[in-house]
């Protein structure tokens, strides 16, 4: 499977880069209780953290927020998830456990400041291009919303549109059942190919410990 980026995305964020994962034979379970503690304790330092701050001035929150923009999305409307996961835990709104690869995820998404997705290979239909959405991409997404994609970056397949780092669709959601997933890493712009190689091996590894498989990760830019 190939994962490209539109040259429409390219010419108006010329240095966006994504992080692309592709897990193999893996077992995604309950989330083992040290990645159930380790991401409670990590929300209740980073609530006591950010109490009095404001979250757009938070550096790689103003960074997404810019790209939002650029691509024609209302970060006020439509917040990036690494946004939004952080206003929650502003509010004392602490995550629930979903199951390891979606906890996990969570969890790397609050330390870096990072939308991330992860998606279920089997219900990906030939190659991923990331791209912006027109007025035809619409999906039903995992808040159960069903979601028009116009001027949102979107990832897309042969069926459609499957992910966006604002919020990802039913079609494509990692279960317990899941064996194979591609995990995207929404890597700030202004980050250099040589940081971004570095964070992407670190958080494949981790994911690889904890679901066991086999991993193989590029940057794509």
């Amino acid at each position: 499977m190939e994962v490209t980026i539109s040259n429409t995305l390219k010419d108006i964020v010329p240095d966006f880069k994504v992080g692309v994962a592709i897990y193999n034979d893996i077992n995604i379970s309950d989330s083992p209780q040290m990645l159930k503690g380790r991401l409670r304790m990590f929300q209740e330092l980073l609530f006591f953290d950010y109490a009095d701050t404001d979250i757009k001035a938070v550096p790689a929150i103003r960074e997404w927020r810019h790209t939002f923009k650029q691509i024609g999305t209302d970060p006020n409307r439509y917040r990036p998830s690494n946004e939004a996961l952080l206003r929650r835990i502003q509010k004392q709104q602490y995550i629930n456990y979903i199951h390891s690869a979606v906890d996990l995820n969570n969890f790397f998404s609050l330390q870096y400041k990072i939308p991330l997705g992860i998606y279920d290979l089997s219900l990906i239909d030939g190659h991923v291009e990331l791209t912006i959405g027109n007025e035809s991409d619409h999906y039903l997404a995992i808040n159960e919303r069903k979601l028009s994609l116009e001027n949102k970056l979107i990832s897309r397949d042969k069926k459609g549109a499957f992910g966006s780092p604002y919020v990802d669709s039913q079609r494509t959601s990692v279960t317990t059942k899941t064996v194979d997933a591609l995990q995207l890493i929404y890597l700030k712009p202004s980050m250099k190919v040589e940081e971004a190689d570095k964070l992407v091996s670190s958080l494949a590894k981790m994911f690889q410990q904890i679901h066991g498989g086999d991993a193989a990760y590029k940057i794509i830019h």
